[in-house]
């Protein structure tokens, strides 16, 4: 992992993208898409540590955009962003979407990067958690084969 933090920001409207870009750029690695199909496209070939989407948009929702990448795109930490007191589509994301964290547009510029750093963290610390199961599951594979190695002999 480089030294900067790669976040995509899905966003419907060309200058919440460019706002958000401006705000952020020199501290973290900024990917924007504006639909949940260009998004997808760019965690397809890019490394993203942190999703931040609009909950409305015209093609799909926010919700609906990370549903959809679930099965493929597991480990990113997810953060939804609306701009209206629409708490069933928060409780929706939360529980089909694996929402991390949810905010309200327009967002506050220091809530959000404590947001980005907190998931960051939780974000390595799943990373690592995964990166020690996989060793013992080798390990275990390889202690088996030895094992009945021996039994064999």
């Amino acid at each position: 992992m480089g030294d900067k933090i790669n976040i995509l920001y899905v966003d419907d409207e060309v200058n919440n993208l460019i706002s958000f870009k401006a705000t952020f750029r020199l501290k973290f690695k900024i990917f924007t898409a504006e639909s949940g199909k260009e998004a997808i496209k760019i965690l397809d070939e890019n490394d993203i540590h942190i999703i931040i989407t609009d909950q409305r948009m015209p093609e799909m929702t926010g919700v609906e955009f990370l549903v959809s990448i679930l099965e493929k795109h597991p480990d990113p930490m997810r953060i939804l962003l609306t701009g209206y007191a629409d708490l069933n589509a928060v409780i929706d994301a939360v529980n089909k979407g694996k929402i991390y964290h949810y905010l309200s547009k327009p967002w506050n510029e220091e809530e959000l990067e404590s947001t980005i750093l907190k998931a960051f963290e939780i974000y390595k610390q799943h990373k690592e958690d995964k990166d020690t199961t996989d060793k013992l599951i080798v390990t275990n594979d390889q202690l088996e084969f030895l094992l009945r190695q021996k039994l064999l002999s």
